[in-house]
């Protein structure tokens, strides 16, 4: 059993006030694998306390010493990379083979640092002086699915800007957690600039949330808990920023290459067991089309090989809890209890795997708007197909629903593509399964989110902005931000 007994305050390792553990379980093996610890409000105090002394001084380091730090964070955090493969695979889930798990941190590193190196933070309009200053003390609450990546935009970002930080990571994935401390630990980030406090939602969550030192809280999770986590920071009326659900369509123009859009469709709803918040749930096909693309998602869907995600084989792990493969589950007998087809998948465990959290890729179509599958976030590995009679009604069924996270369309005609994509009341859209970049926002509309991550628009999110007027002479040195 592994032991993760401490959490990290203020530069050192550290128990917890009051004593308390929890056990992780490993989603193929069901059974515990590590123990850690597990903070309370009064932790989550001192992590805070820890944080604000901090921030005097490391709001003013220069952007070169910054710089020079995210260099360190990402030497150490590459020498750790075998090991967060094979913790997350153990951890929630995540097969090995899964290598964009434990590169892409690196990576959005590597941006956050190169955007410092040209990021006006004093600019002029006309004879005023714009600066953008680091907000304050942030608290970052990550989620499970991604377990470091999320985690490292959120820290990487606060970082960059000159903020000081708090962070809880999901209990299902607290071991990355722990080591991702070790990381920044090791590259040596100031005493007090990072802090790390386990513990649940309902506790530790809910102090930061509250917390009057707290200036930005960014929270990434399911849509009912951000709406807690907004009304708890409202009383402080301090900056949040959320990441919440998503049932992202993909609409299929009829002039797309079908069996394109269908086999990319299974590879990006069904990447990392289907839990995404991007991932394209609903595939929005013409009427005269659905029993055209229904091979290739069959066959596609069935290519993967289902098995233990430390195994290099391996190419989707179980679900992350026996609380997830129990909704998960409960949402395919719905779909079926309310008439949609089944066409591959379903309830039963896959063959030749009599334990672990495992969800066979399942494919419904017949699915009507007003489902509950086309409606509510699976979160898991099922696709449900809807028919559209023409584009007018393919926008109407893909905007109709609370969340706004991602959109795709696939279609030859670019013009008439772009016209579609812009008609989706979402944060990303992309055309033909173009690449997202790493660059470039992301956020949602609705009940997806408030707020953006990633690039330029994720490290305004950690600044303040603030005007000085009477320095004329010296503002005419500066960048205009506007003509």
């Amino acid at each position: 059993m592994r032991q993760y007994p401490h959490l990290y305050i203020d530069g050192r390792w550290t128990e917890p006030i009051e004593p308390r553990e929890t056990e992780l379980v490993d989603p193929t093996r069901e059974e515990a694998f590590a123990r850690v610890a597990m903070g309370g409000a009064a932790d989550a105090e001192r992590a805070v306390a820890a944080a604000r002394r901090a921030f005097e001084s490391f709001s003013t380091a220069s952007v070169a010493e910054r710089i020079a730090l995210i260099d360190r964070i990402i030497d150490v955090y590459e020498s750790h990379a075998d090991e967060f493969s094979e913790l997350i695979a153990r951890e929630v889930g995540i097969p090995i083979s899964n290598r964009a798990q434990v590169t892409g941190p690196a990576e959005h590193m590597r941006v956050a640092r190169d955007l410092l190196r040209e990021y006006p933070f004093e600019s002029r309009i006309g004879g005023a002086i714009v600066r953008r200053e680091p907000i304050g003390v942030c608290a970052l609450i990550s989620p499970w699915n991604w377990p470091v990546q999320t985690g490292v935009i959120k820290l990487i970002y606060g970082l960059a800007a000159g903020c000081t930080i708090v962070a809880k990571p999901s209990l299902n994935s607290a071991a990355s957690g722990a080591l991702m401390a070790q990381v920044l630990h090791e590259a040596g980030v100031p005493a007090g600039v990072f802090n790390l406090v386990n513990g649940t939602g309902r506790e530790v969550g809910d102090t930061l949330s509250r917390h009057p030192d707290v200036d930005l809280i960014s929270f990434t999770g399911s849509t009912a808990a951000g709406k807690q986590v907004g009304a708890a920071a409202a009383g402080t009326v301090k900056r949040v920023s959320l990441e919440l659900g998503g049932k992202s369509a993909n609409i299929v123009l009829p002039d797309a290459d079908l069996e394109r859009a269908a086999r990319w469709n299974i590879q990006r709803c069904f990447f990392n067991a289907g839990q995404s918040c991007h991932a394209p749930a609903r595939m929005l096909v013409h009427e005269s089309q659905i029993e055209q693309v229904v091979p290739f998602l069959v066959d596609e869907a069935r290519r993967y090989r289902l098995g233990d995600p430390l195994e290099g084989s391996t190419t989707m792990g179980p679900v992350v809890s026996a609380a997830q493969f129990k909704s998960i589950k409960d949402l395919i007998q719905t779909g079926i209890n309310e008439g949609a087809r089944l066409v591959t998948g379903g309830l039963e465990r896959p063959e030749g795997l009599d334990q672990g959290y495992f969800i066979q890729p399942t494919v419904f179509t017949g699915v009507t708007p007003e489902m509950t599958i086309a409606r509510e976030e699976i979160f898991g590995p099922v696709l449900s197909v809807l028919s559209y009679r023409d584009e007018e009604h393919a926008l109407r069924i893909a905007n109709d629903s609370p969340y706004g996270l991602g959109g795709y369309v696939f279609g030859s005609d670019r013009t008439n593509a772009r016209r579609v994509a812009n008609g989706l009341r979402a944060g990303r859209v992309s055309y033909n399964g173009a690449p997202t970049d790493s660059y470039t926002p992301m956020g949602g509309y609705k009940q997806s989110g408030i707020g953006r991550s990633m690039g330029r628009f994720g490290l305004e999110e950690y600044l303040e902005i603030k005007s000085v007027y009477g320095f004329e002479d010296e503002a005419q040195a500066l960048p205009t931000l506007f003509g």
